[in-house]
């Protein structure tokens, strides 16, 4: 079952989208997946870092935040908070932040101080130090400390 606005308050949301730090290509793929997937959206606010998203059914969201994780590199994060209670069920609201990665494969970063190159992003960090050779394992929480060479 597909849950719209319709019928509900104009602000009724069940789960918040937060793109943060993320390219045009994944502002237009996002628009274009809650078309697709027919998701209703209650609000739409740009942010300092990016665009947050009020929508209407957690299920499409968590839906349409997988479709994003899978073409696009990033971390994605996910956390529930109560909202209220009815009937004696705990009902939460959901939030998806997406944040981009700013490095890709093959490009060159630093991380600690020393120049990688960045051998794979995915659900993990690979990273092949220039000088030494040696390879590192990251976890993608650790794509904050890493900067691309221009």
């Amino acid at each position: 079952m597909v849950r719209t606005t319709t019928g509900k308050h104009p602000k009724y949301f069940e789960a918040i989208l937060q793109l943060r730090e993320c390219s045009q290509e994944i502002v237009t793929f996002v628009e274009s997946e809650m078309k697709k997937l027919h998701l209703g959206i209650s609000q739409k606010k740009r942010s300092k870092h990016g665009m947050d998203y009020y929508l209407s059914d957690t299920n499409l969201t968590q839906k349409l935040t997988k479709r994003l994780n899978q073409k696009f590199t990033g971390q994605l994060k996910v956390s529930a908070t109560l909202h209220t209670r009815k009937n004696n069920k705990d009902l939460y609201r959901t939030t998806f932040c997406f944040r981009e990665a700013q490095f890709g494969k093959d490009d060159i970063v630093t991380f600690n101080g020393d120049e990688y190159v960045v051998l794979w992003v995915n659900k993990d960090i690979f990273l092949r130090n220039t000088t030494s050779g040696e390879k590192i394992h990251l976890k993608l929480k650790e794509m904050k400390n890493i900067r691309k060479v221009e």
